[in-house]
């Protein structure tokens, strides 16, 4: 993992031994309970609270270029991801990649079923939690030669990444210790939640002028019964 912080970069075994997924992270509480309503109406069920913290096994995250799924039912979902690494905080951008069928039977199901992929570098928290509210998310779908903006938006839709830990920690009685890495929530899909040959995830850091960028390829292999 590429740790870029204040003092420089530098490469480091950054092992994951807890992996969560925090979902209905919005700070927008009434657009939050429009959502759930939507997607009632398809069959899939509220969660149990907002936000809600998935934990999900550690080895699904990947910083590969290629995932296999079962069909191709999944879709990709920016975040940015926080990690704690000997203590210090990190973040980067990764894609809580899920399978929308199972979804409909069941979220944690779903969360379980695909590797989560993450970008290969990480800023450290404290460069740029000063200006945290104007860092920008963004994702691309790409099917066949075409390439569409898929999600875009300030991180200053999603809860502060203080908030979250504080809430994880009072939800689940479980701290933010060092092997944590938590996918942080998403954004809407511009144009309808879809499959995507290619996903491409960015985290821009607008001050510092500054990208992290990843995309991988979804490999869709057979569904036999």
């Amino acid at each position: 993992m590429n740790l870029q912080g204040l003092e420089g970069d530098r490469w480091s075994d950054a092992p994951i031994r807890d992996l969560v997924i925090a979902g209905w992270t919005g700070r927008d509480q009434r657009a939050i309970e429009h959502h759930i309503r939507e997607l009632a109406e398809l069959g899939i069920p509220a969660p149990a609270r907002t936000p809600i913290f998935y934990r999900v096994a550690a080895s699904l995250m990947t910083t590969a270029s290629a995932i296999d799924v079962i069909g191709a039912d999944s879709t990709g979902e920016v975040e940015f991801v926080l990690l704690n690494h000997d203590g210090v905080w990190w973040v980067g951008v990764g894609s809580d990649h899920t399978d929308r069928k199972a979804e409909a039977v069941g979220v944690t199901l779903s969360k379980q079923l695909c590797a989560k992929p993450l970008a290969p570098a990480v800023w450290s928290f404290d460069s740029v939690e000063p200006h945290w509210d104007e860092l920008i998310l963004r994702s691309y779908a790409a099917l066949g030669d075409g390439r569409t903006i898929y999600q875009e938006g300030p991180v200053s839709a999603i809860r502060h990444p203080r908030d979250l830990v504080e809430l994880y920690r009072g939800n689940s009685g479980a701290e933010f210790a060092p092997g944590t890495a938590m996918f942080c929530g998403t954004l809407p899909a511009q144009g309808g939640v879809r499959w995507a040959d290619t996903f491409i995830v960015e985290l821009e850091d607008p001050v510092r002028k500054r990208k992290i960028t990843h995309s991988y390829d979804c490999r869709a292999l057979p569904i036999e019964g």
